[in-house]
C-alpha cells in the first residue's frame, strides 16, 4: 500500500507519495511524533505527524489511542462542524497510530534543510535551446 504524505510548509503543502519498501517504517508512528524526511526524498527536513485519514476517508485524532476505529459522540472539533450549539452527533473517527488502513498522512515541517520545499520537490524543467539554421 502506498502512502500519500502531505507535508505543509507555512501556506503551501506539497503531496509525496512514498514507496512500498519505505512504508514499513511509518507503521507505528503517532501523532504528535517526528520522522526524518529522508524516507520521502525530503534531505535534511525533520517531519512532525499532524493528522491523516484511512481508506474510507475517517479522519485521524489525537484523543483515540491505537489504529482502531470507533464511533465517537461529538460535539465540535475534528470530524464535525455543528450547524448550532449544543448539536451533538455520532462520528466514525480512527486512532492516532499509523497502520496498514491509513493511506493519507499529514505532516508539517519541524526543522527545515537547506535547500526549499519548492527547490527539492519542484524542480524546474531544463529549457531548451532553439538552435538557429536548421530548417
Amino acid at each position: 500500500m502506498v502512502f500519500k504524505v502531505v507535508v505543509s510548509d507555512k501556506e503551501t503543502s506539497y503531496q509525496i507519495e512514498s514507496d512500498d519498501s519505505v512504508n514499513r517504517q511509518f507503521l507505528g508512528l503517532a501523532i504528535g511524533d517526528t520522522f526524518d524526511g529522508t524516507l520521502v526524498g525530503l534531505g535534511g527536513y525533520t517531519l512532525k505527524i499532524t493528522g491523516g485519514s484511512d481508506k474510507n476517508g475517517f479522519p485521524m485524532k489525537k484523543d483515540i489511542d491505537g489504529p482502531r476505529r470507533i464511533k465517537s459522540l461529538l460535539t465540535g472539533g475534528l470530524g464535525y462542524k455543528p450547524k448550532a450549539d449544543g448539536v451533538k452527533r455520532r462520528k466514525t473517527l480512527r486512532g492516532n497510530t499509523v497502520s496498514d488502513d491509513i493511506v493519507q498522512i499529514n505532516t508539517i515541517v519541524d526543522a527545515a534543510g537547506s535547500k526549499t520545499l519548492k527547490e527539492i520537490l519542484n524542480p524546474e524543467p531544463e529549457v531548451e535551446e532553439d538552435v538557429e539554421g536548421e530548417t
